[in-house]
């Protein structure tokens, strides 16, 4: 692993070379992960920066800034959107990379992020940490949200699979935000796949959550393919049993897996995995049959 020091889009920033893949990581805001792209392409960002993005919480304005990060779910307001603008830890060990974030004590958690190298070059294990640092027990699911660059597109794989032996039970669940449209067209229900496309000529947002088939999901942009699997369990997930959601508007789409709701007693860790493999591939367009074949040759 190699490190140094830089400069993402303003934010003063450690990067990691881990195998085949670089990654950004803001040490004055956080935790985040700011910047990931491939070695043989380091100009390239995958993720999303958009520090103008700010909500008014009542409490301060919090800014999405951009990239990866790290939330609990249930979403609620000012929970949710707690200000994470101050330093925080970062630092190397022996093949991986930890961003240490600073105590939340009016909401009982403290969160961390874990980034360490796969066996496969081109492909990062990012553990997701959330510790109860109350005097109670508290229940959540850990929410991993990546905002990702403009003009791609996401996949969902929903391919049917029958979960008792006359297929008579529902196997799959889609969840709709208030504000989305069935018929927005940037929206793609197919057979196997939901597409969802980033358009920045298109303002009004949408978000829909998915219970995957199978546990990954993936964003198109610029030639590469960004897929992040993860390892569902038979628990309660919430947002109506989604493991995975979307949400998009003009100037970001935001890639997110949940893990399942979980009671987490004082002093304990809530717990999420994700693998990220980025890939560069070429042109590929929202298509069941496009991307069933990219997907065969890639894994």
């Amino acid at each position: 692993m190699r490190t140094w020091y830089g400069d993402v889009a303003g934010f003063k920033s450690f990067f990691a070379q881990l195998g085949n893949l670089i990654i950004g990581i803001p040490i004055e805001v956080g935790p985040r992960i700011l910047f990931l792209s491939r070695r043989d392409r380091p100009e390239e960002n995958v993720f999303g920066i958009v520090p103008e993005m700010a909500i008014d919480t009542g409490e301060g304005v919090w800014r999405i800034y951009g990239g990866h990060r790290l939330w609990t779910s249930p979403e609620a307001m000012p929970r949710s959107y707690s200000l994470d603008d101050k330093p925080v830890n970062v630092y190397a060990t022996e093949g991986e990379v930890i961003i240490e974030g600073n105590p939340e004590p009016q909401n009982c958690v403290q969160k961390f992020i874990r980034v360490k190298q796969s066996s496969d070059a081109d492909t990062l294990e990012v553990v997701h940490e959330v510790k109860n640092i109350c005097r109670w027990s508290i229940e959540f699911s850990c929410w991993a949200l990546s905002v990702m660059r403009r003009e791609g597109f996401a996949i969902v794989p929903v391919a049917p699979k029958c979960i008792d032996e006359k297929c008579l039970l529902p196997d799959r669940s889609i969840a709709l935000w208030p504000y989305t449209k069935l018929s927005d067209e940037r929206l793609v229900l197919g057979e196997k796949f939901i597409f969802v496309k980033q358009r920045p000529d298109v303002s009004k947002p949408i978000k829909i959550g998915v219970n995957a088939h199978d546990n990954w999901a993936g964003y198109w942009v610029n030639g590469h393919l960004f897929v992040k699997y993860f390892e569902k369990v038979a628990n309660n997930y919430p947002d109506f049993g989604s493991s995975v959601e979307i949400y998009t508007n003009d100037k970001i789409l935001e890639l997110e897996t949940l893990g399942p709701l979980r009671r987490v007693d004082p002093g304990n860790i809530n717990k999420h995995i994700e693998r990220w493999k980025l890939v560069y591939v070429g042109h590929l367009e929202p298509s069941e049959e496009i991307i069933e074949k990219a997907l065969k040759m890639l894994f």
